[in-house]
């Protein structure tokens, strides 16, 4: 188990993303919207870390029995909402300043975490199963009553996101 990314919800994810370029050598890789049914959305931002770029591979590990790479820092999510969105309204709820909404933590097997968290009683989670497209396995825990924060278990055979599942994980959270 690493930590694979770190999902921020935020105000303004193009401030945010100039921060993490800026302060931390991050780079966009990813731009994508997410539509709600409601009629509002989400943008959003994948970043990586300079060590995960082509140039740079020092600090990269490839795991040839999961075909995945490893690499030293998270991948950080922004995401901002349109007005009355689910980011919007967890934004609001914190005074209009974002925050850290989820740490996702890769896994071999989201299934099997999810049954040994519910056996020993850690958290809950927002869905009874884990949230399954193409080759993504996503499920997002209820806020830890210790930590405070939500915890993602994710299980990826390729990189990247996937729109249909960050879009079932947001509603989730609802």
């Amino acid at each position: 188990m690493r930590l694979d990314h770190i999902a921020y919800r935020v105000s303004s994810r193009d401030k945010a993303a100039e921060f993490f370029i800026n302060a931390f050598n991050y780079s966009i890789s990813d731009e994508f919207k997410i539509d709600f049914h409601d009629g509002t959305c989400a943008n959003c931002y994948a970043l990586l870390p300079s060590e995960n770029s082509k140039n740079i591979k020092l600090y990269t590990h490839f795991n040839p029995l999961s075909g995945t790479e490893y690499h030293i820092a998270p991948e950080i999510f922004v995401s901002e909402g349109t007005k009355g969105s689910i980011v919007d309204k967890w934004v609001n709820k914190r005074g209009g300043i974002g925050g850290i909404h989820h740490m996702a933590y890769m896994v071999d097997s989201v299934e099997e975490i999810m049954m040994e968290w519910k056996k020993n009683n850690y958290c809950g989670f927002t869905t009874d199963k884990p949230i399954v497209s193409s080759d993504l396995t996503q499920c997002f825990t209820n806020t830890h009553p210790l930590t405070g924060v939500i915890y993602e278990f994710i299980e990826r055979k390729d990189k990247g996101f996937n729109i249909d599942n960050v879009r079932k994980l947001m509603l989730s959270t609802k």
